[in-house]
């Protein structure tokens, strides 16, 4: 039978819903940016964000069942993010999906922000299935996952310090270019040479943690201490610092764990030479790997009804807990 799952997702700056059909036919995804109103601080304001979403989260619902042609009473479950985020972003999201899980009596399934750059990548690939390696690659978060199956996860590592996104963007600051600073770095690196600087890789060899806090300092270095910088090709070199580096590390997960297939999600994974060269590597390598297309690696509500779909289906107790309380903080943890 047919489950119809309206996802909510409010964890930063983007308010955003979606219908989705079994977890993998998008009815609709309607996302509201604040990208205008945080680029002039070049980081998203928290104050700034959750009044925004009070604004404009009665919209993007009311667009999002319209797109779908459909309405309440087709609708199985309500999915919404419940961390991790900011806590009044969240908090906005949690509580209109409980507030209409009450009045339209349907169930409300809590979802992990990282759960949703997980399963992003099964919206358009109905072969994609438990067990593979996950890289979750954002603006917060560096993460090596093993999706061993549906809602059973196993963590190889995580962020040191700087997320690669988060190192994107203020690279793109101390240069200034605009915000978001990841896609301007990514069109300026178009025009430059990647081997220019000989930036370092920072591996960790002996752990699957991810530290760019260094490349980020020998950036700054280089900046200081060179009167003529070609802002194409500096862009360029860290870049492929930054792919590097999580090519490698990934890759070398994926051998080591005997997994054929990986998948990359998260903000990052919208960036062109990213994609290209994880594609090209895992073909040449024998994986399979998996990529969003690039309007479901940003965050958006698409992916989090992906999850609850499957949250919703599998976890004994239909997704509800009984626990419906932001998490600004939360961890990705097994729940079946």
């Amino acid at each position: 039978m047919s489950k119809i799952i309206l996802g909510i997702e409010s964890s930063c700056d983007e308010t955003s819903a979606a219908i989705v059909e079994n977890g993998r036919k998008v009815l609709s995804n309607i996302v509201s940016s604040q990208e205008n109103i945080h680029k002039k601080y070049f980081g998203v304001v928290p104050e700034l964000a959750s009044r925004e979403h009070i604004k404009n989260i009665n919209i993007v619902i009311e667009k999002a069942f319209s797109a779908a042609g459909t309405n309440f009473n087709n609708i199985s479950a309500i999915s919404y993010t419940r961390g991790p985020g900011l806590a009044g972003s969240l908090l906005v999201g949690q509580v209109t999906a409980q507030t209409l899980a009450f009045l339209y009596d349907v169930p409300l399934v809590d979802v992990n922000h990282l759960e949703g750059h997980l399963y992003a990548s099964f919206i358009e690939n109905p072969e994609l299935k438990p067990p593979f390696l996950s890289l979750i690659v954002s603006g917060g978060h560096t993460e090596l996952v093993i999706v061993k199956d549906f809602g059973k996860y196993k963590f190889l590592g995580g962020t040191r310090d700087d997320a690669a996104g988060e190192a994107f963007d203020k690279v793109a600051k101390l240069l200034k270019l605009s915000y978001p600073g990841g896609p301007q770095i990514d069109k300026q690196s178009k025009k430059g040479n990647s081997e220019a600087i000989a930036f370092p890789r920072p591996y960790l060899w002996g752990s699957w943690d991810f530290s760019f806090s260094g490349l980020k300092t020998a950036v700054v270095n280089f900046v200081k201490n060179n009167r003529k910088i070609n802002i194409a090709d500096l862009c360029a070199s860290f870049q492929q610092a930054v792919i590097d580096t999580l090519k490698c590390k990934t890759f070398k997960a994926a051998e080591e764990f005997k997994m054929k297939r990986i998948v990359v999600g998260g903000g990052v994974s919208a960036n062109s030479s990213l994609r290209d060269q994880f594609l090209s590597e895992g073909k040449e390598r024998g994986f399979d790997v998996y990529l969003p297309s690039v309007k479901y690696c940003t965050d958006n509500a698409a992916m989090i009804a992906c999850a609850g779909y499957f949250k919703f289906i599998h976890y004994k107790n239909k997704g509800n807990d009984g626990i419906h309380r932001i998490d600004p903080g939360m961890k990705l943890k097994s729940w079946n």
